[in-house]
């Protein structure tokens, strides 16, 4: 602690930042390890992992299920979003949600009862009998966004050389922090890619502050992407790495096949909080480094024993400079990235919440599932923000049935086809289904539905975020 206070007064006297980060010694082998240069001076690391297995294709490996999403999407001037499910045969719902500075209404709405409420309508009451109403003017939509296609979704199996994973950390992270997932699901036989995001772990950390804006960050992950991409490649984003994850899903639909989110929050835009103590100056952060790991530690993990000390430590969870998580907290501005933008993504996504995570509300992750057309959300009972280093185990089954579930046949989103398979191992995990599409689970203790509740969850005044 008096060392860092000590730095602390130097960094204000020279101007220049206590502790700049260099790419870590890591004491795992240099095999599986690349760095790639993403801009001239702006290198990351990446583990790529190829299986040591012959690759062979099974036959059906090409054949899955295929999903109807039709959603028509209108934005109303006084902020109002309606979603309308054309092909859905569900009953219309009403759901809160976030837009702007103003809480507004979301309809969830189906053509079928579109027609029989109209129908009903006419036949119920005569105009002679109908009492005297004002007349109300038709309002007149700001946008409106129509999606018509055909989602083919085919099982992922280790066996398949067209299928790659890639894991996105967060703030303060590094690709170690995936080190069980990347161990587990390289021995199964899968392709792995996990980049160190600029100023974290053993990538380049560059002195300018725009260097760690969301754009900045989001190119470099597209130029990853890119470079390693197969076929049909699933994205694994935790925290602030969701939203670029979210990015290449709307960019990059066809290439993208399956999405996990774990404790990204809700679909709101980014946008940095003015009254943040990530906005006090560098030499101060630098200052209050000790008591920023300790908080870290009490909200981002359930329990707070030598095993989580261990795993802060050991897997830099939280080991970044006081000027690159300044950088980072600010540069969090994403306005595109709002309700309509994820409403308009197709892709079938987990979405994976810690219920003891103190920086990510269940509520938010609820709306996410809300709002996402092939959305399913599962919580694990004894995890945090940190999920997958508390609960590796659950995680990955998790996650590995998902990434080798499909459709049986031709089906609509959000019916009884369109939820992977839960298995006896994740049973200290609770399922949010949609209505009528729940499928039995075997577990110890009952489930208890999350997803859709009956009651709007509360939502803030602000209609923005920013997520670690």
């Amino acid at each position: 602690m008096l060392t860092s206070f000590m730095d602390g007064i130097l960094c204000c006297i020279t101007g220049k930042s206590a502790n700049v980060v260099v790419p870590i010694e890591t004491s795992e082998p240099a095999d599986g390890f690349e760095f790639v240069e993403v801009k001239p001076g702006r290198v990351l690391r990446v583990r790529h992992i190829i299986p040591d297995r012959p690759v062979v294709e099974e036959p059906g490996s090409g054949e899955g299920g295929s999903v109807s999403c039709k959603r028509k999407i209108t934005v109303y001037r006084n902020g109002q979003l309606l979603i309308e499910n054309v092909s859905e045969a569900t009953h219309p719902e009403l759901v809160r949600c976030q837009n702007g500075d103003s809480t507004v209404e979301v309809e969830y709405l189906d053509s079928n009862h579109l027609a029989s409420r109209q129908a009903g309508d006419s036949n119920a009451v005569t105009p002679q009998e109908q009492p005297q109403q004002p007349h109300r003017r038709r309002r007149k939509p700001k946008r409106t966004v129509m999606i018509d296609c055909e989602r083919k979704i085919t099982c992922c199996k280790e066996t398949h050389p067209d299928v790659a994973l890639f894991f996105i950390h967060g703030v303060g992270g590094s690709l170690d922090i995936w080190g069980s997932q990347l161990d587990y699901f390289s021995q199964l036989g899968y392709e792995v890619i996990a980049p160190d995001l600029a100023g974290h772990g053993a990538s380049s950390a560059p002195q300018i502050t725009a260097a760690y804006t969301f754009y900045a960050l989001a190119e470099d992950i597209r130029i990853v992407f890119k470079r390693y991409a197969k076929r049909r490649n699933i994205l694994i984003g935790h925290s602030y790495g969701v939203s670029f994850c979210t990015f290449l899903a709307h960019e990059y639909p066809e290439q993208v096949h399956k999405v996990v989110m774990i404790n990204g929050g809700g679909p709101t835009a980014l946008e940095p909080s003015l009254c943040s103590i990530f906005n006090l100056p560098t030499c101060a952060l630098h200052c209050l480094s000790p008591c920023l790991s300790w908080s870290f530690l009490m909200a981002g993990f359930a329990h707070q024993g030598t095993k989580e000390k261990k795993l802060l430590k050991e897997k830099n969870a939280f080991n970044v400079s006081s000027f690159v998580l300044r950088s980072m907290m600010s540069g969090q501005y994403w306005p595109e990235g709002d309700e309509v933008y994820h409403a308009e993504i197709t892709v079938p996504t987990l979405l994976v919440h810690g219920m003891y995570d103190k920086f990510v509300p269940i509520q938010e992750d609820q709306r996410m599932a809300e709002i996402l057309l092939l959305g399913f959300l599962k919580v694990i009972d004894e995890g945090s923000h940190m999920v997958m280093m508390e609960c590796p185990e659950t995680v990955n089954t998790l996650l590995h049935e998902f990434f080798l579930w499909q459709p049986a046949t031709t089906s609509k989103p959000k019916q009884d086809s369109a939820l992977p398979p839960i298995a006896n191992k994740t049973s200290n995990s609770k399922e949010t289904a949609r209505p009528t599409t729940a499928p039995k689970i075997t577990a110890s203790k009952p489930e208890q539905d999350l997803t859709r509740p009956t009651t709007a969850p509360k939502i803030g005044q602000e209609g923005t975020e920013t997520r670690k």
